[in-house]
């Protein structure tokens, strides 16, 4: 399935305010930073460093969401509003992953190397959380509303609080 078909069948399925193809089309933000994310990434692979960046700033611009042309983002990842949202260069976002508005996977500013997270399958974060540095987001895990992750998250796990702390795993209430 190519990306525009998936964009829609990924947004239709997350959002109930969503009503139709065309809807998606022409008003979901996250949909036009993805897909023009996909254009800065393979400029950004073809080491038009400079061009992917001028390319990925236009969206941030228009769409209120920056994606670093070198950050990896599968097909099926649901972005919801977006405003605010920064993706840095080595993050990586794999398949079914939900993200909402003021979300950054950012770095910390003394790592070289793999500096931003790394955020497993059909993992969620919440609103304004800020996940920093190069951490793991285990599949299936969910991060809270303003949440700060600066250490790896299990698979399964939630986390909320700054810092955040494992509250779940599968459901299941941990500690107290």
């Amino acid at each position: 399935m190519g990306f525009w078909k998936e964009a829609i069948k990924v947004v239709l399925k997350n959002d109930p305010a969503a009503r139709n193809a065309i809807d998606v089309l022409l008003t979901y933000p996250g949909v036009h930073a993805l897909a023009a994310h996909r254009i800065s990434h393979f400029l950004y692979n073809k080491k038009c460093f400079l061009l992917a960046k001028m390319h990925s700033q236009l969206w941030r611009f228009l769409t209120q969401i920056e994606i670093h042309p070198g950050a990896k983002i599968a097909y099926g990842v649901f972005i919801d509003h977006g405003s605010g949202l920064v993706i840095g260069e080595t993050a990586e976002v794999e398949r079914g992953v939900k993200l909402y508005h003021g979300v950054t996977l950012g770095g910390t500013g003394k790592d070289t190397g793999k500096r931003h997270p790394t955020v497993r399958e059909n993992a969620l974060i919440s609103a304004h959380a800020q996940v920093i540095g190069p951490v793991e987001i285990g599949k299936n895990a969910k991060v809270g509303a303003s949440a700060v992750v600066n250490k790896d998250v299990p698979e399964g796990a939630t986390v909320v609080g700054i810092p955040a702390k494992v509250v779940r795993i599968y459901g299941e209430k941990i500690g107290k």
